[in-house]
């Protein structure tokens, strides 16, 4: 059809961690899908492959972006771009690790290299059973010793020892090369991985330990973007977590301004803390704040004490709670945490009816298929494709508005409480008659354009839905949620 219906697949060191949703019928998917991940200190690379799902036979493979622990922690502040997909080549994708001991004396004669393959484990499968047919080749200045070939396993155990006879005096750069390979016997043999070792830089006795497998050096020219590009933030936090005691002097200074309001709070830590926020970290500030006064009790009175500021920075009511400032964020933030069941009981039926239904819904005249707008009517013409269409929007939307206005008793307590202290401040700051909406309007500004309209925008980023909307439902649902 010249689409694809592409998703990804994140792996950690070969190791499949997560996979996103599938986005049909699109060469420019959008996923949105953000990902924590729990790593070992130890890893070595991220790699996210992008795929074409097929309903019949194997997906396809489109491209990979592979980006290394070193390439990573090298930007403390993250990576957020486009970066070019990478052909797939079966030699290049490679996992696994080797146990070695290796033995190379200072002097004697003559003198013996001693390579000790102890075993591997988590190799990667080359045939079609699943498993492997794995051998080690050890390469030193032009010599190759083989191990026994192990079968039908990923996890081979060899407990040999290889020996090289070395030339006396320095080393110089002599490389030693361990590989490990897929024994065939119709073809050639698969490539598995390898590691290597500059002589002259091991210890003095025996160097023991586990290695991971490498590809060969990449061959591969460059492509420059012809498989596409993908657009990736990811960001590597190294944190040291310490005993809960530890953190009470930082929960005390935080709190201070909430439980002993002071008659001056523009020296408080949240008031500095408020100043000094960029905007590029102000999502991951007011998350750790939600959190840590949550756990105190005190997310209430942190909105209110937050959002008592900006009322009082701003003169304009018309600005208020627009810019995604450390007020807005906490708001939103608290939300999502506090209102997610509530969330999805309210809108989760009507969404769900959206995607079964399936129906064509367009407004912009610009915009309509009149070969799908036959459908709805038998003379096919823009008037009454767009009649049609809006009583469908009608119809959805008024489904919405009662579930929500239906929902009053449902509502988590904190958040009522939350918006009956929003609606007083906005009250006393703004008292005259004619900024009396301004009370309601504060409100629906977080509740509609901040918590409900982008659930209904993208269920999938709300845990509404397993998979992001085909596009002529994901039509629908911008008209329903703008």
């Amino acid at each position: 059809s010249g689409s694809s219906d592409p998703y990804c697949v994140v792996k950690v060191d070969n190791e499949v961690v997560a996979r996103t949703a599938t986005v049909w019928k699109s060469l420019n998917p959008f996923w949105g899908e953000e990902i924590t991940l729990l790593l070992p200190r130890g890893f070595h690379n991220l790699t996210i492959y992008v795929l074409d799902e097929d309903t019949i036979g194997q997906d396809d493979v489109i491209g990979k972006v592979s980006l290394s622990h070193q390439q990573i922690s090298a930007e403390p502040r993250g990576i957020d771009r486009w970066l070019d997909l990478a052909p797939v080549n079966p030699d290049q994708e490679v996992q696994g690790e080797i146990h070695l001991e290796l033995r190379v004396p200072e002097q004697g004669h003559p003198r013996v290299l001693r390579c000790h393959l102890i075993e591997a484990r988590d190799l990667a499968p080359r045939d079609p059973s699943g498993s492997s047919d794995p051998f080690g080749r050890v390469s030193c200045r032009g010599h190759t010793l083989e191990t026994a070939v192990i079968k039908k396993t990923r996890f081979p155990h060899w407990d040999e020892v290889l020996e090289f006879e070395l030339p006396e005096g320095e080393l110089g750069e002599t490389v030693l090369s361990v590989e490990v390979w897929d024994w065939d016997i119709v073809g050639k043999n698969d490539f598995l991985g390898q590691v290597e070792f500059f002589l002259d830089t091991l210890c003095p006795g025996p160097t023991r330990g586990w290695f991971q497998l490498l590809p060969f050096p990449s061959t591969t020219k460059d492509h420059g973007g012809q498989l596409g590009a993908l657009r990736l933030a990811v960001r590597l936090l190294e944190d040291t977590v310490l005993p809960h005691h530890h953190y009470q002097p930082l929960i005390q200074l935080l709190t201070e301004p909430i439980l002993c309001p002071a008659q001056s709070p523009e020296g408080t830590a949240l008031a500095v803390l408020e100043e000094v926020t960029s905007g590029e970290s102000r999502q991951d500030v007011a998350t750790k704040l939600v959190k840590i006064f949550l756990d105190q009790g005190l997310a209430v009175p942190l909105l209110d004490y937050l959002t008592t500021r900006e009322l009082a920075r701003t003169s304009d009511p018309n600005t208020l709670f627009r810019s995604n400032s450390l007020a807005s964020k906490s708001m939103e933030q608290f939300m999502k945490v506090v209102g997610l069941p509530y969330l999805h009981e309210v809108l989760k039926p009507v969404v769900n009816c959206i995607f079964e239904e399936k129906k064509y819904v367009e407004l912009d005249p610009s915009k309509m298929e009149l070969s799908r707008g036959r459908r709805i009517s038998f003379k096919g013409s823009l008037l009454e494709v767009q009649e049609s269409s809006l009583e469908l929007l009608k119809g959805y939307l008024g489904d919405i508005i009662d579930a929500i206005v239906g929902s009053v008793d449902k509502c988590p307590l904190p958040m009522r409480m939350a918006f009956r202290q929003l609606r007083r401040r906005v009250e006393e700051r703004f008292p005259s008659a004619q900024h009396e909406e301004v009370r309601y309007f504060s409100i629906s500004g977080f509740l509609f354009l901040r918590f409900f309209a982008p659930a209904v925008l993208t269920p999938k980023l709300f845990g509404l839905r397993e998979q992001h909307a085909e596009p002529c439902t994901g039509r629908t649902l911008l008209l329903l949620a703008k």
